[in-house]
């Protein structure tokens, strides 16, 4: 499979990087005018739908007088404790870790992974690069792509497939790529797979990063969303040397609070300052009755065990009900399904125009049963030479109740039996 690049492109809307476009418009418009089959069930979006801590609402009353103070950029010291005290207990960082100079707060995760490309772009001009490249695992997280294309870089799709563990292969970069490094993105558990990047594909990744000057961008939203061992992270890979590494994580999915926009990026205390200088003048700080909430959250795991039971017993059954029909291997972490469906669609749709089999299923399974999924070519960027890693797939999020989760896989092993 070719490696496809995504160069920025003149087209008559004005400038843009061919593909950076919503998943879930491309969906609307896929499905378009037709109703649902029945009563719809959405598992399009990964939009956690478990209840938050119930304390959070206590502990923004409280802090609530805080709304009218501009916070500081850094965040509080309390901010910090809290962030670092849980990394450690996490990951087993011990004292080479330093909190206050570390940590940085971010309105959510995504705000910082589309910001730190600027700076990951900046930093490779200063080496007399013109046109910073970035590697990007295929399929991928639109903020990515939108991310090198505001900072004027080159992004460089690597196929995350079955044969590498779901995981992309970058020593497929080629040499004058890797000279023009800038970063690295990978996610991990994975979106929209669930692979779950080892100690030793960290290790091998930060040592290939650093061999070229480039920045890890470890996207770790996921981190705490795993069906038995917790995964390794970037931070504990890095083995007390923090140089280049930056771990991106946030409340959304871990404490079912994707409306706090809450989240921190934690690593190499030269960019954590650099990236505060940045946003000090680019971004919103955090709120501070924000923070307040923030800490509060890290300091308990009850509600994290409790959240994961939850979606363990999602994929408990969506393995009874899948069996083997749609080659479905329970993913090691995160809350989606990743389901190919190129046998599947072929027994039950006619394929012969544009769509994908992914695309094809998905406006199927609306269409029949009233059931949203995402087609997984929504979320690729696609090589030239023909379909990309995720053509032939469907993503479901496991995001709602236990019962419509049972219903609505029913309802697609039914309508593909």
């Amino acid at each position: 499979m070719s490696i496809p690049t995504d160069p920025i492109t003149s087209h008559a809307g004005g400038n843009q990087a061919a593909g950076i476009r919503s998943p879930f418009v491309r969906l609307r418009e896929l499905l378009g005018d037709y109703g649902p089959g029945a009563t719809s069930i959405d598992l399009s979006i990964g939009e956690p739908g478990h209840k938050f801590p119930p304390f959070v609402g206590e502990v923004l009353a409280r802090a609530q007088a805080g709304f009218g103070k501009y916070p500081p950029a850094r965040g509080t010291p309390a901010f910090r404790t809290a962030v670092g005290a849980w990394l450690d207990r996490r990951y087993d960082l011990g004292t080479g870790f330093n909190p206050e100079t570390s940590i940085l707060p971010l309105a959510g995760s995504r705000e910082g992974l589309f910001l730190i490309a600027l700076l990951a772009a900046t930093r490779a001009r200063t080496r007399g690069i013109e046109r910073p490249a970035f590697a990007i695992p295929n399929p991928f997280y639109q903020t990515y792509a939108a991310a090198v294309h505001a900072a004027g870089g080159e992004a460089i799709y690597l196929p995350a497939t079955s044969d590498h563990g779901y995981l992309p292969d970058f020593d497929a970069l080629t040499d004058p790529v890797r000279s023009r490094l800038a970063a690295v993105y990978l996610c991990s558990p994975a979106n929209p797979q669930g692979s779950v990047a080892s100690l030793a594909y960290w290790r091998r990744l930060i040592a290939f990063a650093r061999a070229h000057r480039a920045i890890v961008i470890a996207d770790e939203c996921y981190s705490e969303i795993y069906r038995q061992t917790p995964p390794p992270g970037i931070l504990e890979a890095a083995d007390g040397d923090f140089n280049s590494v930056l771990s991106f994580n946030s409340l959304s999915k871990r404490s079912n609070l994707p409306g706090l926009r809450a989240g921190f990026v934690a690593g190499d205390p030269v960019l954590i300052t650099a990236f505060a200088a940045h946003r000090n003048v680019a971004a919103a700080s955090v709120p501070l009755p924000v923070m307040a909430v923030a800490e509060a959250v890290y300091g308990d795991e009850t509600h994290v065990k409790e959240n994961r039971a939850l979606y363990n017993l999602k994929f408990d059954a969506a393995a009874q009900i899948l069996q083997d029909g749609f080659a479905h291997p329970t993913p090691p972490g995160a809350f989606f399904l990743w389901l190919d469906m190129s046998a599947k669609v072929n027994r039950a749709l006619d394929t012969s125009g544009t769509m994908t089999s992914g695309e094809a299923a998905a406006l199927h399974l609306w269409r029949e049963t009233g059931v949203k999924v995402l087609p997984g070519h929504f979320l690729e960027k696609t090589p030239q030479t023909g379909d990309g890693p995720g053509a032939s797939y469907i993503r479901i999020a496991l995001v709602g109740d236990l019962e419509d989760t049972k219903t609505a896989l029913n309802r697609l092993t039914k309508v593909f039996a």
